[in-house]
């Protein structure tokens, strides 16, 4: 079990944790609408909520692509998220030279998935002293994931989360194991399953991903039913317009129903005991 902010626990006997938000930071007042609407909801069913967003999205499939508003707007618009409803906030870095200035607003950094082995950016991070998401890589396996574990815990941090994602299955496309969230439970952090890159298909529309956004609420169920600590969803008020993801984001509209469903299988899992 950890703690994220100044009132969220996460793990074994604690709610289900959402982490939500739009993919990347497109501008203020849609991020500021996003969060407003997330929180009210997920306070309206009980559930702990988080805020994420990227600054910048480094891994864009094309040099053409929406990137955000660079880290300097980005973490200002994070850190009146933040202020404006006293909730944690979540973001992503790529380098070791972003660390110490989003680590100043950020209560939860998240290595993307394609950085997961990055030994330099985990014990950089985990140096902070602040909750460490990360994210499976899709080309590593979930035993893997313990060597992840091994860097963090070399500087003393123990506030870590791992958070499945998918694995490659052929070229463009991604299927989810879920025998991975028990084995990354059993490293005894709390496990998030991603519902947005999980169906995710990599470069699947040559210049840009794309994705199936009709089977998140299929996979995040069976994630519930697992076993898991949190869900991790990108929403859009409109994901057909979304600047990045849209094709696997939740649209905000469906957002309560979706984690009542989630809330209501992990409550049953965890409190009969079905996910030992």
């Amino acid at each position: 079990m950890i703690k994220c902010g100044e009132n969220i626990q996460v793990g074994e006997g604690n709610p289900l944790l959402v982490i939500a938000g739009p993919c990347v930071i497109e501008n203020e007042d849609i991020v500021m609408s996003i969060a407003e609407k997330a929180l009210n909801i997920t306070q309206k069913i009980g559930l702990p909520y988080i805020f994420k967003a990227s600054f910048d999205k480094a891994n864009r499939s094309s040099v053409d692509s929406f990137r955000g508003p660079g880290i300097s707007k980005g973490l200002e618009i994070l850190n009146k998220v933040k202020n404006t409803f006293k909730i944690p906030v979540l973001t992503d870095i790529h380098e070791c030279s972003q660390i110490k200035l989003v680590a100043e607003v950020v209560d939860i950094i998240q290595i993307p998935a394609f950085l997961c082995r990055q030994t330099d950016l985990l014990v950089e991070s985990a140096k902070t002293g602040l909750v460490v998401n990360v994210k499976k890589g899709q080309f590593i396996s979930p035993y893997d994931m313990k060597n992840v574990v091994d860097k963090l815990e070399s500087t003393g941090n123990r506030k870590i989360m791992l958070t499945e994602r998918g694995t490659f299955f052929g070229y463009n496309n991604l299927v989810v194991d879920f025998r991975g969230l028990p084995v990354m439970r059993n490293f005894g952090y709390p496990v998030i399953f991603d519902a947005t890159h999980s169906v995710q298909r990599p470069g699947g529309a040559g210049s840009s991903s794309t994705g199936d956004r009709e089977f998140i609420a299929h996979l995040s169920r069976a994630a519930m039913a697992v076993g898991c600590d949190g869900v991790f969803l990108e929403t859009h008020p409109n994901p057909e317009k979304a600047l990045s993801d849209g094709p696997n984001m939740v649209a905000l509209a469906d957002l309560e129903r979706l984690l009542t469903q989630l809330k209501n299988v992990h409550e049953l899992v965890e409190n009969n005991g079905f996910n030992k």
